[in-house]
């Protein structure tokens, strides 16, 4: 791994997945808005930055030439495809043998197979409804971006993110295939693992063609259940 894009490096996520791709040795390319530019400038000179949306196809397919692994963080920002569109063009312009890794929230369901409590079913219906009638964002074009991303036969991995706190690194994460796995339970990371999980998954050939569900491996359900493999294989 050598050269490493991240479309959405301006924002919190991508910020911390920015420090731990420089941290491994590699050449970082940041993708971010023109507005948002700024955000990055605690990186200058560390970094090539490519200013542009993110489903602007000619922005990524500049973004991600000659890149080893590409870090998508997909924003279901606005109600014009933009998560969507930012996931095709990743999918149509990166290197065919690149890592692709993508972000998403546990609403996201690759099989079916996962297990929702109520309470969470009716809090992403109720956030859904209130960002569409704002016209702030569409939960389903993340849906979308992912049913995308599954069909796809590129080196793909979607990381489906817990509630997110701020603060200083517990390590990796652990994770599950499925939501309902009781090392799931706590349901918080700290953002600046979840960062650390996605860069170490463009190196885990085990998590092709995965969308592991994590959570913080300092939290109590992960300590409680803590007979597991964290970035080598299936959860136990």
């Amino acid at each position: 791994m050598k050269r490493v894009c991240i479309v959405g490096a301006s924002g919190k996520l991508g910020q911390y997945m920015v420090q731990h791709a420089l941290d491994r040795g590699y050449e970082v390319v940041g993708v971010c808005r023109q507005r948002s530019v700024g955000k990055l400038n605690r990186f200058r000179g560390r970094i090539t930055v490519i200013a542009g949306t993110t489903n602007d196809r000619h922005v990524i397919g500049r973004a991600v030439s000659g890149c080893d692994a590409v870090f998508t963080v997909l924003v279901p920002m606005g109600v014009h495809q933009y998560a969507s569109g930012t996931a095709q063009a990743v999918l149509d312009l990166a290197p065919r043998k690149a890592r692709l890794i993508f972000s998403c929230g546990w609403h996201i369901s690759m099989d079916g197979k996962d297990h929702y409590s109520r309470t969470f079913i009716a809090a992403v219906a109720v956030v859904g409804w209130l960002a569409r009638l704002f016209r702030l964002f569409d939960i389903s074009d993340q849906v979308e971006a992912c049913r995308r991303i599954f069909a796809s036969d590129t080196r793909w991995t979607v990381v489906r993110g817990s509630n997110l706190e701020e603060g200083e690194s517990q390590g990796l994460p652990v994770w599950a295939p499925h939501i309902g796995d009781p090392i799931l339970a706590s349901n918080i990371t700290r953002r600046t693992d979840f960062a650390l999980f996605m860069v170490a998954a463009a190196e885990n050939d085990s998590l092709v063609r995965q969308a592991p569900a994590i959570v913080g491996c300092q939290t109590p359900s992960a300590i409680r259940h803590g007979s597991f493999k964290r970035m080598r294989g299936q959860a136990s």
